[in-house]
């Protein structure tokens, strides 16, 4: 993967970030990212650290075979490591929106989405395995009550002046 796969980026109200050849599992980064996305970003923080301390469950639900049953979600799985990087790049991604002047409280998660990541051999083993690897991006936006409030605090300086 090179670059963005998400098309309709608006410089304004959006911010991106990029996690390139992450060590962990595609499978388990896909059912995170269709478990964060259309969340608000101090939402999924929460919701990804209470996975890492082992209280939430991740409802998986394309990867789900063989897998135990949790209440009230179905097949579910605990991925503490890969809850880690994602809590990492949610964090990577708020700082480039507060470095872009963007309301940071009330940032949503617009697009996040996992691909394979080309996959290296672990190094001085002898029965060579390959690493897991995984590229994640995520894109935030402010929420539209935020754009409308800056709008009319644009038209108010505009007045005053």
């Amino acid at each position: 993967m090179k670059g963005y796969t998400f098309r309709n980026y608006n410089q304004e109200h959006m911010a991106r970030a990029l996690g390139m050849a992450l060590p962990v599992s595609f499978k388990q980064s896909v059912e995170i990212c269709r478990f964060i996305k259309n969340k608000n970003i101090n939402d999924a923080k929460e919701m990804l650290q209470s996975v890492v301390r082992g209280k939430t469950a991740i409802p998986f639900k394309r990867f789900d075979f063989d897998l135990g049953h949790k209440k009230k979600i179905g097949p579910g799985r605990y991925p503490q490591k890969a809850s880690g990087e994602f809590i990492r790049l949610i964090e990577n991604v708020e700082s480039n929106a507060q470095f872009k002047g963007l309301n940071t409280s009330n940032l949503v998660i617009a697009h996040v989405s996992a691909h394979k990541s080309g996959k290296t051999w672990h190094f001085g083993r002898k029965s060579r395995r390959r690493m897991k690897r995984t590229n994640v991006e995520i894109i935030v936006e402010e929420t539209a009550t935020d754009i409308k409030e800056e709008a009319k605090t644009k038209a108010m300086k505009k007045v005053k002046k």
